[in-house]
């Protein structure tokens, strides 16, 4: 089936999986299938969920605006000592691919956002893990406004050749959604029990949702924080 996909896939096939009921239900098949098609998965339980998935993020399962779509980070060493990618472990693509065009990425919807959260460690902290390189690169800029180089590829819908963008990372003010964002992140750590969340808890990423939820007008954020109190009782 995997294969079949693919290779419909390279024809301008997209494939988006939905889940319903529960028993047979398979995530990981779901989310393998939708990957190798080029399109989304999600699993819908009520109402609310119905309508996001069917009505309100339709145009950007529907309508892609961007094909293979790449993005990598690099931190100036000057500032930072230490970095990791939260979650999108199902993405991650060896350095060498991101300028093979041959090599398979995401899709961008009409409307579509991405969020990628990176745990950074400044330099000179004493929470930094990791010994000094004995050969560290030197020639890294030394100016601390920036923090990092941002690449992105993609390839127009029908285009064979990637085009590139790259802008620094440079310091800014955190945004609500962001803060959001970095409270549901901090849950999914919690359910998986990473060994990076030693002292967060679920009241912690409770307290941080709820204080960044934001403009909420179709409730999404408010089932999120229930979600996450529901977790809270179970454990």
């Amino acid at each position: 089936m995997k294969s079949f996909i693919e290779k419909n896939r390279n024809s301008g096939t997209y494939l988006s999986v939905l889940g319903f009921g529960r028993g047979n239900y398979r995530d990981d098949m779901m989310q393998t299938l939708a990957q190798n098609g080029n399109g989304t998965a999600a699993y819908i339980d009520t109402l609310a969920e119905a309508q996001k998935t069917l009505v309100d993020q339709l145009a950007g399962a529907l309508f892609p605006i961007a094909n293979d779509v790449k993005i990598q980070v690099e931190f100036n060493p000057s500032v930072v000592a230490e970095y990791r990618l939260i979650g999108y472990e199902t993405r991650a693509l060896n350095r060498e691919d991101f300028n093979n065009d041959k090599v398979d990425a995401g899709e961008i919807g009409a409307g579509h956002q991405v969020t990628a959260l990176y745990e950074i460690t400044p330099v000179g902290s004493p929470a930094i893990r990791n010994d000094p390189l004995r050969y560290a690169a030197d020639a890294a800029p030394s100016d601390a406004t920036e923090i990092g180089s941002f690449k992105l590829r993609y390839k127009s819908p029908g285009a064979t050749e990637s085009q590139l963008i790259t802008t620094p990372i440079t310091p800014f003010e955190t945004p609500t959604d962001a803060g959001f964002a970095a409270a549901i992140a901090g849950f999914g750590q919690l359910l998986k029990g990473s060994d990076y969340t030693k002292d967060y808890s679920f009241d912690d990423a409770i307290t941080l949702a709820t204080q960044t939820k934001g403009a909420d007008p179709f409730g999404y954020r408010a089932e999120a924080i229930r979600l996450m109190k529901l977790a809270k009782l179970r454990k």
